[in-house]
């Protein structure tokens, strides 16, 4: 039984109490996380953003949704004026290209083709995965990797492939199925990073003046 089960299950009754267990525990979790994976993430995004390369998101289910935030919070929430902008795209974001691409070619490589047509020498790749083995961003990844792309994995559980596959790994160590907190501290990172980089562009932008 992993720990969100049990705390379920012991709070049945009581959802205040669920509340204050449920938060206690990710709050535990967040503490784990590795503050030195985040400031290389950090560092990949800066000096991309420098080179005018490219930072793809990717991830599937709630990990779409994280894609999704994050390609917004890293290109649109760190905007200041005529700044240099951060470039940072969702490949989930498309339905008509997703769907052509499961339809004609098969789930799995919904990701690695928009990758074909898309990733320039220089760009990166963020993959998001709770249990680290989707199929779909196993191959965008070890395609990325091909291309000389740095991948920067955020994981949950043991990590699976994901977490071995990547050059920066930002991992929730948690039990397998705990998906709620694992993306709660994606969500986390996501927020993390976008913040700090909000405030590195407008310390520019104020320094430039």
């Amino acid at each position: 039984m992993n720990e969100v089960d049990r705390l379920t299950d012991a709070h049945a009754e009581d959802a205040a109490g669920y509340a204050r267990a449920y938060l206690d525990y990710v709050g535990k979790l967040t503490r784990r996380l590795d503050p030195k994976s985040i400031g290389a993430m950090i560092a990949l995004l800066e000096d991309a953003r420098a080179r005018g390369a490219t930072v793809f998101f990717i991830g599937n289910g709630g990990s779409a949704a994280t894609a999704s935030h994050f390609a917004n919070d890293i290109s649109i929430g760190t905007r200041t004026g005529d700044a240099k902008p951060f470039r940072a795209m969702a490949l989930t974001d498309n339905v008509a290209v997703l769907t052509a691409l499961a339809n004609d070619n098969g789930y799995e490589s919904i990701f690695v083709d928009q990758l074909r047509v898309h990733l320039r020498d220089g760009d990166a790749l963020v993959a998001i995965s709770a249990s680290g083995n989707s199929p779909n961003v196993i191959a965008a990844v070890e395609y990325a990797r091909s291309r000389g792309a740095k991948v920067v994995g955020l994981t949950g559980f043991d990590g699976g492939r994901l977490r071995a596959l990547s050059d920066i790994a930002i991992h929730a160590q948690t039990a397998k199925g705990e998906y709620g907190p694992v993306e709660d501290l994606h969500m986390v990172v996501d927020h993390l990073v976008g913040s700090y980089l909000a405030a590195r562009v407008k310390r520019e932008r104020r320094n430039a003046r």
